[in-house]
């Protein structure tokens, strides 16, 4: 009988890692503003500009209802 080996263990994958630090950004933006409602697609769009380095244009988001 054949013994297995181990697989390597997988990192996260930097897609991930980014998506998760823009969340907590974004999370972040929103208790400095004092938990105010309404304002999640600024946060989230602020966050991924100061992380990305770059800003996002508006015109490629889509509403999902």
């Amino acid at each position: 009988m054949a013994i297995a080996k181990p697989q390597p263990r997988k990192e996260t994958t930097p897609t991930i890692d980014m998506d998760e630090r823009i969340r907590l950004r974004a999370y972040r933006l929103f208790e400095l503003r004092g938990r105010e409602d309404g304002h999640d697609l600024d946060d989230w769009v602020a966050a991924e500009t100061e992380i990305l380095g770059r800003p996002v244009k508006l015109a490629n988001l889509r509403v999902v209802k």
